[in-house]
């Protein structure tokens, strides 16, 4: 009798310092140890019990182990992705440089590449005109913040993008703004969970028109937008 209640006694230990060892482990499988294996960007791997922002990411190959054990991601505001390279060379080339304010395509003023401005003559911009492609650049820099914001706060965290995907997304929000792309079918097809290309290929050029008239230049940017956002990158964007 002695020897039975012994070996319960063995087993529930051993039950007990196998889930401790679990709990404190990057993942069930035998060969990860790490409990701060990362993943995605800025995430860690923990079991959903665990992670405090409540955002998670699924997939085997960012943490592989029980379907508890997830990517976990910082909450939302902990950071705002930033657009690569090729984003900005792409929104330069569509918007053009502008040196002085003068009107768009639809009369709006602007100046540099793409800088709407908010008040007469632009004076809000605190470079002197002519603008060198230098300081257009800089002011550039400073107006797609918004848009990066935008866009990061409306997109679900559940939502993986690349950096290519991301940037496609801010050119857009940076050319028909953060109201317009926040409402859009297209945000709200990829918080549901349908496949971010299919959707991309879908909607966006769907925004071609301005003042209710379809623009060739528009439609160009669309193409070249739908274009960058299909082009494979290994840099996950968002969430961050």
């Amino acid at each position: 009798m002695e020897q039975i209640i012994f070996s319960i006694f063995l087993a529930l230990t051993l039950f007990a310092v196998s889930q401790a060892a679990i709990n404190d482990a990057c993942s069930a499988s035998a060969n990860v140890r790490c409990c701060t294996k990362k993943c995605s960007t800025n995430g860690t791997c923990r079991f959903t019990s665990s992670c405090a922002s409540g955002n998670t990411l699924t997939g085997m190959s960012l943490c592989p182990g029980p379907s508890t054990f997830r990517c976990c991601l910082p909450a939302s505001s902990a950071c705002t992705p930033k657009v690569n390279t090729g984003t900005l060379n792409h929104i330069k080339a569509s918007e053009g440089f502008v040196p002085r304010p003068a009107p768009d395509p639809i009369g709006l003023p602007t100046v540099g590449y793409g800088h709407l401005c908010k008040t007469k003559g632009c004076s809000e911009v605190p470079y002197a005109f002519p603008l060198t492609t230098t300081t257009a650049h800089s002011l550039l820099l400073t107006d797609v913040k918004i848009f990066e914001a935008c866009i990061a706060r409306d997109i679900n965290d559940s939502v993986r993008l690349n950096a290519n995907q991301f940037g496609a997304l801010v050119s857009w929000a940076f050319n028909v703004g953060c109201g317009n792309t926040g409402s859009s079918t297209l945000i709200r097809r990829l918080n549901s969970g349908e496949n971010p290309n299919t959707v991309a290929s879908a909607e966006l050029p769907k925004w071609n028109k301005a003042g209710g008239n379809v623009l060739p230049g528009l439609v160009n940017r669309r193409a070249k937008e739908v274009a960058l956002f299909k082009t494979a990158s290994s840099v996950i964007a968002h969430p961050c």
